[in-house]
């Protein structure tokens, strides 16, 4: 079976969570391979509905293994949390269950100075970050003061806990914000260490050995492509590499030993948070696409902007991360759309016209959406079960879109559940 990369294509929410669900079996180790819990899976299956923050959606599967690798940062206080409402349902993660040792963990003070400096921004220099600690966590990976997974195993943990939560807290002082409780918190993360000691591993290795072994690893990301904090929308992006060469360097395995890049990208484009939107929709259809689609952050619980499909994102998506296969998703939700847009290309308010992706997000601020009009086909898809059951309207949309951006339809969805969908070539 291939080693496969599983990316989104948009800005994240493009459902990533359903079909790592789905290439589960096909797979015998998933792998998460960067962000943290700042992201979220929502997959249902059987009717009941499961909401993953950093444990590879592939747990809710008997006889896989999951693991999260170094380019993840893990607060391990959400992790415990999440693995006691997977016990509550059954679920166990004991055994199957494998964290990097050299992931970095998102400590309670990152998530302090994270809300603290959101706060004191002004309203036009604010990222719309989660609050979650991401972006101090990776701040103190790449200045070497982080403190890693495999760190809970070292006798002066707590110690260095003390003083780096002393530390936080001069400088949330500085700024006016309520500082830490720095007792409270060496006596959490002494329960911390505790509980995550039989968790942790050289999960490079384990990776390396069950590729060795013919065993297929699925590598799934968190957010997607439009986050990536080198091929983004710079600022307004996430911490990391959600894109495919982020999957290497966050798991240890090699990009020769990856067989596919299978990219996850919505029959129409959502993004959360702030920065350049050119397809956004601020009407009333927008809101439609938002209700229709259950557009809200499963993380955040935010409601997501939404916009028609935008072609010149999917066709750098395609190029940034070597899409091979497109798991395309939530075709339904255009099923009452009498029209349907599908932006092309940019026009910038001078007549400069772009058709591909621009790095300066004050370029895109002056940009507009070039459209082309297609039919809808006004007709409920959510109960089909095969491709060749669609409206042949909806079918055309889809070629469409597979036209303009290259590669090859895998996968659509054309609804929440597992059950609903439709196999086409993966």
């Amino acid at each position: 079976m291939p080693n496969t990369i599983l990316v989104g294509a948009q800005w994240g929410d493009e459902g990533k969570g359903k079909v790592v669900d789905v290439l589960t079996a096909q797979s015998d180790v998933i792998v998460r391979f960067q962000g943290g819990s700042n992201a979220g899976h929502t997959v249902i299956a059987a009717g009941k509905k499961y909401v993953l923050h950093l444990i590879p959606s592939g747990i809710l599967h008997e006889g896989k293994q999951c693991v999260i690798g170094n380019g993840v940062v893990l607060d391990p206080l959400d992790l415990i949390t999440e693995i006691d409402i997977l016990r509550s349902e059954g679920i166990e993660t004991s055994g199957r269950l494998l964290i990097s040792d050299r992931a970095h963990m998102v400590m309670r003070w990152h998530r302090a100075l994270d809300e603290a400096d959101e706060a004191r921004r002004a309203d036009k220099a604010k990222i719309g970050t989660t609050g979650r600690g991401i972006g101090p966590a990776y701040s103190a990976k790449v200045g070497r003061t982080g403190l890693r997974v495999g760190d809970v195993l070292d006798d002066d943990f707590l110690d260095t806990v003390r003083a780096q939560s002393e530390e936080a807290n001069e400088i949330l002082a500085g700024w006016g914000a309520p500082v830490l409780d720095v007792e409270e918190l060496v006596e959490v993360y002494r329960k911390v260490a505790e509980t995550l000691k039989p968790y942790v591993g050289d999960t490079v290795a384990y990776i390396n050995e069950a590729d060795r072994q013919g065993k297929s690893i699925l590598l799934e990301g968190a957010q997607g492509t439009m986050l990536d904090i080198d091929f983004g929308t710079y600022p307004f992006v996430t911490s990391s590499n959600p894109t495919s060469g982020g999957a290497c360097t966050g798991s240890g395995l090699s990009p020769r030993r990856i067989d596919r890049v299978v990219g996850v990208i919505k029959c129409y484009t959502t993004r959360v948070g702030r920065g350049p939107f050119p397809t956004e929709l601020t009407d009333e259809i927008g809101e439609q696409l938002r209700q229709k689609g259950g557009e809200f952050g499963a993380t955040t619980g935010r409601p997501r902007r939404c916009g028609w499909f935008d072609a010149v994102v999917g066709r750098y998506s395609a190029m940034i991360n070597g899409v091979d296969f497109w798991a395309m998703t939530k075709l339904d939700v255009l099923d009452e759309q009498p029209v349907i847009k599908i932006c092309v290309a940019y026009l910038r308010d001078d007549g400069v016209r772009y058709d591909s992706f621009p790095a300066d997000t004050s370029v895109l601020e002056r940009c507009a959406p070039i459209y082309e009009e297609m039919p809808g086909w006004m007709q409920p898809t959510s109960h089909i079960t095969s491709y060749e059951d669609l409206p042949l309207k909806a079918r055309v949309y889809v070629e469409r879109l597979v036209e303009l951006i290259g590669g090859r339809l895998g996968i659509l969805s054309v609804g929440p559940a597992r059950e609903a969908t439709l196999r086409t070539g993966l």
